[in-house]
């Protein structure tokens, strides 16, 4: 596979230039081994007036079928024969962006200590890929790379020149002229070769979420196709595309405002930047598990159960507080509880400690005699990811049956979101928020929980109580009854 990166001179410098910011010499060819074969790079032309770079690498695939099956679309295995005869050592994909992270890692992070200001500076670029897939065609490459300040050419490669009545293949060459910064240029590459591609040669895990992130700051938050992007990258794993939607709309919202936005979902809070050596106001995150803490300590529950517990946040909170005996996380998605455990470390945690902690896997929408018993459960930012309709089946399966002495529920108050001027008018904060409820209308289905199951209701502010349209979050605290109890 094949890629060119072309500049011209301009009045910052000669086009030789590219020589320094590329960190590869003009004048030697270099090859660069790595897990899939080896990647060439050199000059075609370099003079001042026009210099051109290319990347050649020449896949070995019986290295991919070593390191791995070649994996088709989707994932699954491809036939016997096609993991060897495939298109894989000659179309632009994931295998050429790893070899781009490999070859140009200092120009893809922008820096050159010989030229700084001609690696800060939009250069004259012209990207030339001879074999591009695209899965989508050529009006997704268009929509890919045109917002990004690109002018777009796209030329369909036939499925067989002699053979024109087959019509076109997949496959596209494709030429991009613009003016951006080189580093710009290459991370922009890095995330869509893949994108366009559709697959990867390689399992995608957690911290893809952070590479993706990291090379498409300042152009995949506003992208209009970002939810494209981002599935298409993250090969389509849900769990792992909404941690990273969630952590672009934070950063947005950052920029946007000046502050740390935690609202956004329970999950948010652990996707913050660096800590940073001015204050910070606490994040609602933060404040959230607080008042939870209170609560629970206030009841004096030593056993606790974590419905909806996601990625294991609050679990961690109380894992810290020996008071708490028993913790038990029960999530629906086990990808979730996979990366819950990850975050607790519970695989070198201590006997001890590990003893105090569970995570189970299970819907709130059934009944499960697994949570009977407890002193306590937590409902933290779970409810309003349910269709309404199915709110009654998670009442029953945890006022009517698991049935702890203290339930403790929170959820985002809509009338709050008018303080937030980032979030558009009528907009819920979180996409798979299936709605948002007022003050009036969660004081109105705790009171009918409390009354249909035998428990009281209090109610608590978390965040900041605005006397208008009170706190960002509502937390209500169920207590049974003296008589429910003793029964």
């Amino acid at each position: 596979m094949f890629l060119t990166i072309s500049t011209t001179a301009s009045p910052a410098g000669p086009a030789t230039d590219l020589g320094f910011l590329l960190h590869k010499h003009p004048d030697r060819a270099q090859t660069f081994s790595t897990s899939y074969g080896d990647a060439h790079v050199f000059y075609p032309e370099a003079t001042a007036e026009r210099t051109t770079a290319a990347l050649l690498l020449e896949v070995d695939p019986p290295a991919l079928v070593r390191r791995g099956r070649t994996k088709g679309r989707g994932g699954a295995p491809d036939a016997a024969l096609a993991q060897y005869v495939n298109d894989r050592p000659y179309a632009a994909s994931s295998l050429l962006a790893v070899a781009m992270r490999t070859v140009f890692s200092s120009a893809l992070r922008g820096e050159c200590r010989n030229l700084p200001e001609r690696a800060a500076a939009p250069l004259p670029l012209r990207v030339e890929v001879p074999v591009l897939p695209a899965r989508g065609g050529a009006a997704l490459v268009t929509r890919l790379f045109e917002p990004l300040g690109w002018r777009v050419e796209t030329e369909p490669v036939a499925l067989d020149p002699l053979f024109p009545e087959w019509g076109d293949s997949r496959y596209v060459r494709l030429t991009l002229d613009g003016e951006l910064r080189l580093s710009d240029a290459l991370r922009q590459l890095y995330v869509l070769l893949p994108v366009l591609d559709d697959s990867k040669h390689y399992w995608v895990s957690a911290d893809e979420v952070d590479k993706l992130l990291r090379f498409g700051e300042g152009w995949l938050a506003d992208h209009p196709e970002q939810k494209l992007i981002t599935s298409r990258y993250l090969s389509r794993r849900w769990a792992l595309t909404r941690q990273a939607m969630e952590r672009l709309e934070l950063a947005r919202l950052a920029d946007a405002d000046d502050i740390e936005v935690e609202e956004i979902d329970n999950a948010v809070e652990e996707c913050g930047g660096p800590d940073e050596a001015e204050e910070r106001p606490t994040p609602l995150a933060e404040q959230r598990r607080e008042a939870i803490l209170a609560a629970l300590h206030a009841a004096g529950a030593a056993r606790v159960l974590d419905l909806g517990c996601g990625q294991g946040q609050l679990v961690a909170a109380l894992l810290k507080d020996p008071r708490f005996t028993e913790i038990v996380g029960v999530d629906v998605s086990v990808r979730a509880l996979d990366m819950a455990a990850r975050r607790l470390r519970l695989d070198r945690m201590g006997e001890r400690q590990s003893s105090r902690v569970a995570l189970l896997q299970g819907s709130l929408a059934y009944t499960d005699t697994r949570l009977k018993g407890y002193d306590a459960a937590v409902l933290s930012e779970v409810v309003e990811h349910l269709d309404l309709p199915r709110l009654p089946a998670l009442e029953y399966a945890v006022f009517g049956s698991a049935r702890p002495r203290t339930v403790v529920v929170t959820t985002p108050n809509a009338e709050y979101n008018v303080r937030w001027e980032s979030l558009p008018a009528g907009h819920v904060r979180h996409a798979d928020h299936r709605f948002e409820w007022n003050r009036a209308e969660f004081g109105t289905w705790a009171a009918a929980v409390a009354a249909r199951h035998g428990y009281d209701v209090a109610y608590v502010p978390v965040g900041p109580d605005d006397p208008e349209v009170g706190p960002p979050t509502q937390m209500a605290v169920f207590t049974l009854t003296t008589k429910e109890a003793a029964a």
